[in-house]
């Protein structure tokens, strides 16, 4: 089918300022039902890998502290080749209507699950690096459905979650700069105009944190309000710690230490091919490397990753990068986003930030460059939180854009 963008404008939120008067346009596109189907070739290789995997030697006694122990992920590889059950993850993700669009001459993948409620507001939802769509598998019925989940149906969706280019399938890029969140995010705009939607929310977190506020940039007067979680507040190092509240000063002498968690992303950010001639080969080798991320990153209380997201969930994820072959594409933001600890306007936009536990998100650096109207943070969840705490982000999101419909 084909769908054309609206032309009318629409208008700004009362109350707010905009970076510019005009809404986005965008030209038709053509939308192809999606549906996810796997060969049994590509399953029977990925076991035949597993099954042959070399284990290093480690040390005795480091535990965590060298990486992910080696114990841990033989664990981990023996259910991902003999437990783990991908057709049934299939058959979940299938249950969601997807779709593929060629949006400004990028390949783009999305759900899009309307709600049942007329009045619902349509809501962009966007995933991080290390996660894929499937991260949100959680929250579409009770942001579609809440008269379903115990909620109120005003509190209604029309949710559309895409994968960025590089990401899953809507991969892999093959251009330089294809893989950017500032690009992201005019494509998104784009895809949400296209799909006729003239006024709508964004959430994300992680690359989600930078793409949901510069949505807003892009499009302000589309975009009614921006919910972020674990918002990435780079630089600000000319801030003063004396000045700062304990909540500030708490999370920016955590950031401090960053490079003691950041190797990874030093690695991605500068020779992101070299790594994934390794984890494009070996699934164990990309099982550890995600593995890692998620320890390093989901709530400091869980013991392992698997605890704080489930294992089946983890590995769902894992299995897309691994059976799209993105990983190598995927890694490509941290290459060549423009964003990263950039000095940006505010767009005026209604912001709202949900903190969970290893967050490091310093309000008085979100303040500068994003209109936050609406602050909350909580003590159980993680980094990834549509999987770890989708029942408090539901009702965060919730509450944040009763504000702004």
């Amino acid at each position: 089918m084909t769908v054309t963008p609206p032309t009318e404008r629409a208008t700004t939120p009362s109350g707010t300022e905009s970076l510019e008067a005009e809404s986005f346009e965008a030209e038709s596109f053509e939308v192809e039902p999606f549906e996810i189907s796997v060969p049994q070739a590509e399953l029977d290789d990925l076991r035949e890998r597993l099954a042959r995997a070399r284990w290093p030697d480690e040390l005795d006694g480091v535990g965590w502290d060298h990486g992910v122990p080696a114990g841990y992920v033989r664990e981990l590889a023996a259910y991902w080749r003999d437990g783990f059950d991908w057709r049934a993850q299939e058959r979940r993700l299938n249950a969601y209507p997807q779709f593929a669009a060629d949006v400004a001459g990028q390949r783009v993948h999305f759900l899009h699950v309307r709600s049942p409620e007329p009045d619902a507001l349509p809501l962009l939802l966007v995933h991080g690096w290390g996660t894929t769509f499937a991260e949100f598998l959680d929250v579409i019925g009770p942001l579609t459905e809440p008269r379903a989940h115990g909620g109120d149906p005003r509190d209604a969706f029309h949710v559309v979650i895409p994968s960025p280019p590089g990401f899953a399938f809507s991969g892999p890029t093959t251009e330089p700069g294809q893989a950017d969140s500032d690009r992201y995010a005019e494509l998104f705009a784009a895809l949400m105009a296209g799909l006729g939607y003239e006024r709508y929310g964004a959430q994300g977190g992680d690359l989600g944190s930078l793409v949901g506020p510069q949505l807003g940039r892009v499009a302000p007067g589309n975009v009614v309000g921006v919910h972020v979680n674990g918002l990435l507040t780079l630089g600000g190092w000319d801030l003063d710690p004396d000045e700062l509240d304990a909540g500030d000063r708490r999370r920016f002498e955590g950031l401090q230490n960053f490079d003691e968690v950041g190797g990874y992303a030093a690695v991605q950010s500068t020779r992101p091919q070299s790594l994934a001639m390794g984890l494009h080969d070996s699934p164990v080798g990309l099982l550890t490397w995600l593995a890692d991320i998620y320890h390093l990153f989901s709530n400091p209380a869980a013991e392992l990753p698997d605890d704080a997201v489930g294992r089946d969930a983890l590995l769902t994820n894992v299995s897309l990068y691994w059976l799209t072959g993105t990983t190598a594409s995927s890694m490509r933001i941290y290459k060549e986003a423009q964003s990263w600890a950039a000095e940006l306007p505010s767009s005026g936009v209604p912001t709202g930030c949900a903190l969970f536990p290893g967050d490091s998100t310093i309000r008085v650096l979100a303040e500068r460059q994003n209109h936050v109207t609406h602050w909350s943070e909580f003590d159980r969840g993680g980094h990834f939180a549509a999987m770890e705490a989708p029942d408090l982000l539901v009702d965060d999101v919730r509450t944040f854009f009763r504000s702004v419909r």
